[in-house]
């Protein structure tokens, strides 16, 4: 059985032809797919994909860089979302520092929000980490994350962080990535994950994997990371 763990249905590329996406996943073997909440704004439109079909799911959160929602979600909002049946995660959270300039107080803040969301609606948590791997690691620890568990998506980190992610309760999840030629570094931390501990993902319609690369991705290709 293969799951795309972490992909943007909702995304325009993707939602056009949806019938399609969902056909070519089928046609591939992948039987599930985690669709994943990146605004408030736009969690609606998550959530009605996810309960189209018996097969897909989704999460509840928003995105570490995002700013298009006027306000800040809070625990009691993000618990009320994860109580929706399809709801299985909260996030993606974390932190991204790779974009963003000057103060980054309020990307922790949020991340800290999430991880007690999920720790109150007994949800996992999908964290994405860029630039920001220390930060990352020490909140989660603060916040005990390791309560609610969950996954480190789209992993570029080093070996040290995949430890002290699994440690935590983590697990790691590769993208399209680990296919690319220059990415020798991160197929060496692939080859140490256990594989109980491993997840696979498209992050779609992004990073589509060798020979696919530049071109729009999709779930059907989360196959081409383990072949």
């Amino acid at each position: 059985m293969l799951v795309d763990s972490h992909c943007h249905l909702d995304f325009p590329e993707l939602r056009a032809d949806l019938p399609g996406v969902l056909a070519r996943m089928a046609g591939n073997g992948v039987t599930h797919a985690l669709t994943i909440s990146t605004t408030l704004e736009t969690f609606p439109a998550v959530r009605e994909v996810a309960a189209s079909r018996p097969n897909l799911w989704c999460s509840a959160g928003v995105h570490p860089d995002e700013r298009r929602d006027p306000r800040e979600a809070d625990v009691d909002e993000l618990v009320r979302m994860a109580q929706d049946p399809k709801v299985v995660a909260i996030g993606e959270t974390g932190l991204d520092y790779f974009r963003v300039e000057g103060d980054t107080g309020w990307q922790r803040e949020r991340f800290r929000t999430h991880i007690r969301a999920a720790r109150r609606a007994a949800k996992p948590l999908v964290i994405h980490t860029r630039s920001a791997a220390e930060d990352t690691l020490r909140i989660m620890r603060e916040e005990g994350a390791e309560e609610a568990g969950g996954v480190m998506h789209c992993f570029t980190e080093s070996w040290e962080v995949a430890q002290a992610a699994m440690a935590l309760g983590f697990h790691i999840s590769f993208s399209g990535i680990v296919t690319f030629k220059n990415a020798q570094a991160l197929k060496d931390v692939a080859a140490r994950v256990p594989i109980e501990r491993m997840l696979v993902e498209t992050d779609s319609p992004y990073l589509a994997p060798v020979p696919h690369r530049g071109r729009t991705n999709e779930p059907a290709l989360v196959m081409k990371l383990v072949v």
